[in-house]
């Protein structure tokens, strides 16, 4: 599988975009800085966007995606994620008064988006791809993502995950800890420990609640784990701390990365 980063930051500057990551030119995770940082040419190629949860960072680009995906006559592009967070999408967002509603347009025949809803922890088939959604603990309804892809041969075979936006929770160990053949975990860190009170209220990871749940996995030393989310501000104190964490295997992601998995 092919990763490409897009964005990879918990803020936004003129060096840093917010979270969008590109699995084989055709499947986006979350859609922070999709055209952005892509061309019109690779807007135009995708098929799905999974996202995570509704929260701006992690939706913003999909109204120009949309927009620039339908002046082009491009395929409807799946939107997918689950029910709370296409609900907010369709109420709050592509509601045809803060953005149009682009499930009807041109034609509510020939819409620019459809939907997927995917249920919690049911696989389900997405441009070629299994994905499951596992709800895990932010200040919305949220999602990570273990996507499994079926090449044919055992090194095209694997899985990759994605936390979405989480602090501290659970079930999302548990399952990844039955995923055969995983490849590489995007995880989320946030804030540097001395911000752990707005981390905790915000929903998300500093190093020293990160070292302990990345122990949860049953063999955190062999599981490549790339770091994403981390705020401008912070982000050389995260970085430093994330550095004196043992027994890990962690990089830190840069825009434009690409990866072989």
């Amino acid at each position: 599988m092919d990763l490409r980063v897009i964005g990879c930051h918990g803020g936004e500057t003129p060096r840093h975009r917010t979270s969008a990551f590109l699995l084989d030119d055709r499947v986006a995770i979350d859609a922070g800085s999709l055209t952005s940082g892509m061309d019109l040419e690779a807007q135009c190629k995708l098929e799905a966007v999974l996202v995570s949860h509704a929260h701006l960072d992690h939706i913003r680009d999909l109204a120009t995606i949309a927009d620039n995906r339908a002046q082009n006559g491009c395929k409807p592009l799946v939107v997918c994620g689950i029910k709370p967070s296409i609900e907010l999408l369709k109420k709050h967002f592509f509601n045809g008064k803060l953005w149009p509603d682009f499930t009807t347009i041109p034609t509510a025949s020939k819409p620019t988006i459809v939907y997927q809803v995917l249920k919690p922890e049911v696989p389900a088939k997405v441009a070629g791809l299994t994905v499951r959604a596992i709800l895990v603990s932010h200040t919305i309804d949220c999602s990570a993502f273990i996507i499994e892809y079926d090449g044919k041969t055992a090194s095209k075979r694997g899985a990759i995950a994605y936390s979405g936006d989480t602090g501290p929770t659970k079930r999302f160990w548990e399952v990844l800890n039955e995923v055969e053949g995983l490849r590489a975990l995007l995880m989320e860190v946030s804030f540097p420990n001395a911000q752990q009170k707005l981390a905790t209220v915000s929903g998300h990871h500093t190093p020293q609640t990160l070292g302990p749940e990345l122990a949860k996995y049953k063999n955190p030393k062999d599981l490549a784990t790339l770091l994403y989310h981390m705020k401008p501000t912070f982000q050389g104190e995260v970085e430093r701390e994330c550095a004196k964490l043992k027994g890990l295997n962690l990089t830190v992601l840069s825009l434009g990365d690409h990866f072989i998995l």
